[in-house]
């Protein structure tokens, strides 16, 4: 039986918890809320009150 080289690729996975990165994200993701919200209300508020 013939002996083959196999190369094993690896990979180190670092979890980066960067405070910035992670407020960044939530700054981000808290202003679609803002503005989700902000349009239901201005359509819940403005288009359905007329009926």
């Amino acid at each position: 039986m013939a002996h083959r080289d196999i190369d094993v690729e690896e990979r180190h996975i670092e979890q980066k918890s960067d405070s910035s990165l992670v407020a960044s994200t939530f700054i981000k993701y808290a202003a679609y809320l803002i503005i989700f919200f902000g349009a239901l209300y201005f359509i819940v508020h403005y288009v359905f009150d007329k009926f």
